[in-house]
């Protein structure tokens, strides 16, 4: 079964997350198919328009913690992943993530990389991260601190809140919110393929460009990469396989 599935349409494409056991988690050579099918489609003149998804009613439910479980720090400063990170964040055309189900951790992080991320009334979205010892790896953080604030931005960072879809519209996180995401998604990539591609490619680097200036991603990553050997990160992922909670020790 592929774990990516990039169906064609008149001027767009859809790309469907297709690890349904695994809640869509996004593996390394998941991500890694996403960033190279996004460049193929990037120099397709026929797509206009991406829309992402997941299958089987969930978006994804994190990353792969059986990649991260023995990852060392060394092993995170060279980490692929983080080049498949940089090339979707650098996809040239818009993209939309289309959130029903779970977007938590990394696929969360996936998410806020889409310029239009529309959510289903089942969404529930978060970065629960610190639950594991560790933060986000991939600039959710700081993605999300630009677009919630502070406040709100501690609670699901600090505290690993997981907030539904109408706690997540009235905090500014989605552009669109609808009872499937989908459909919603399907039309909005219509309407852009429609749209002058020159005019948007150069319209989203300006957003991007204006969102992304302030952003410390490269300090974030780091703390990232610091806590990957640390007592916290094995005790943490280890209780969660247990389903028991964590005793953390600082160390």
């Amino acid at each position: 079964m592929d774990h990516l599935i990039c169906d064609h349409h008149d001027g767009w494409a859809c790309l469907t997350l297709n690890r349904p056991a695994a809640r869509n988690a996004l593996n390394t050579g998941l991500l890694a198919d996403i960033a190279a099918t996004l460049a193929t489609l990037a120099a397709d003149p026929a797509c206009g328009a991406v829309v992402l998804t997941g299958a089987e009613g969930n978006f994804a439910a994190g990353a792969d913690i059986t990649e991260i479980e023995h990852k060392t720090t060394a092993e995170g400063a060279t980490d692929p992943r983080k080049a498949h990170w940089a090339a979707i964040r650098a996809f040239p055309k818009p993209l939309i993530a289309a959130v029903d189900g779970f977007a938590l951790g990394g696929g969360f992080e996936l998410a806020l990389m889409a310029d239009l991320l529309v959510l289903g009334d089942s969404a529930r979205i978060g970065l629960p991260e610190t639950t594991l010892g560790l933060i986000p790896g991939a600039g959710g953080g700081q993605r999300l601190l630009a677009r919630t604030g502070p406040a709100r931005a501690a609670r699901m960072v600090l505290l690993g809140e997981v907030v539904n879809a109408e706690i997540a519209a009235d905090w500014g996180i989605c552009s669109h919110r609808a009872p499937l995401a989908l459909p919603m998604a399907q039309d909005l990539a219509r309407s852009l393929a429609a749209r002058a591609p020159l005019a948007l490619a150069a319209a989203k680097a300006a957003l991007v460009a204006g969102a992304e200036a302030s952003l410390a991603l490269h300090s974030e990553r780091a703390a990232f990469e610091s806590l990957l050997d640390s007592h916290d990160k094995t005790e943490g992922i280890t209780a969660f396989r247990a389903r028991r909670t964590p005793e953390f020790s600082g160390t």
